[in-house]
């Protein structure tokens, strides 16, 4: 990662940081879906680079439903001033997410290494790689993984209006219940920027805000033996990763959860995704 490329994106992050002002406590996804509070964790750190916003009169804002008659309204759930960043339950529970893609030379391997010790994880989806990919986001419906919305083409949310951070949100939503099966109840903001709107909006979408507890920063190509340190130093009951199979070159990240997952699995650690919201 050359060092403008990263002071760039420092300062990207602290714009973001600066919009989302003061917040209340993160709440902990338990395992049985309910809720409590739970302390401040670390601020998130920057992932890859931001994309440009998806234009107003662009197709990818056209529905994906075809002739399907009309959805009904998704539950409104209590808007949040602070995302998600843990889960909670008995036992030595972590959860894995990714983020990005899909990806059709990285993401296919991770799937891979997933089924072989049959875990399941969540993947943050970017709206322009769905479209691209469908028979990942299939795969992913088939094989029991949850997806989110991670926007459609990745921008920093705090930089854009309400109308701009809605078309980002809903229309990848839309492609995703397009390929998946059904629309996304998850929503992560691109390099952990939150803003108001986009905890309402998200609300409104019937998504709940996810971000991360452990950041293996494998958007910044540290090395494989980096990327496995950080995972097996970091894990702990209700620790959640946060790694990258799109974005940019992912081969370490291939590589390294073929280390650190069965590693992890027999230390005792069981891998588990929150529940579907009825």
């Amino acid at each position: 990662m050359q060092k403008d490329q990263y002071l760039t994106r420092r300062r990207m992050l602290l714009a973001g940081a600066a919009a989302l002002g003061a917040a209340g406590s993160a709440g902990v996804v338990l395992a049985g879906g309910a809720e409590e509070s739970a302390p401040r964790a670390p601020a998130p750190v920057p992932g890859p680079q931001a994309r440009q916003a998806l234009k107003s009169s662009g197709f990818r804002l056209q529905p994906l439903t075809g002739d399907a008659p009309p959805r009904a309204a998704p539950r409104r759930l209590k808007v949040r001033t602070e995302p998600i960043l843990r889960i909670s339950g008995r036992g030595r529970h972590m959860m894995l997410t990714f983020d990005d893609g899909p990806n059709p030379e990285y993401t296919p391997h991770i799937l891979d290494t997933l089924a072989k010790y049959n875990v399941r994880a969540m993947f943050f989806l970017c709206g322009e790689c769905v479209v691209e990919n469908k028979k990942l986001v299939a795969r992913m419906a088939d094989e029991g993984h949850v997806v989110g919305n991670h926007t459609w083409t990745h921008p920093l949310l705090t930089t854009l209006n309400r109308k701009e951070i809605h078309a980002e949100m809903a229309s990848t939503s839309d492609a995703i219940e397009a390929s998946y099966g059904e629309r996304p109840q998850w929503f992560r903001a691109p390099y952990g920027a939150w803003n108001r709107a986009a905890f309402q909006l998200g609300a409104a979408l019937g998504m709940e805000p996810m971000a991360w507890t452990v950041d293996t920063t494998d958007w910044m190509t540290p090395g494989t033996s980096t990327i496995v340190d950080r995972v097996e130093q970091g894990a702990a009951p209700g620790v959640v990763v946060l790694s990258h199979d799109a974005g940019g070159d992912r081969s370490q990240t291939v590589r390294a959860i073929r280390e650190w997952l069965p590693h992890l699995i027999d230390s005792g650690y069981h891998m588990t995704v929150p529940p579907r919201r009825l």
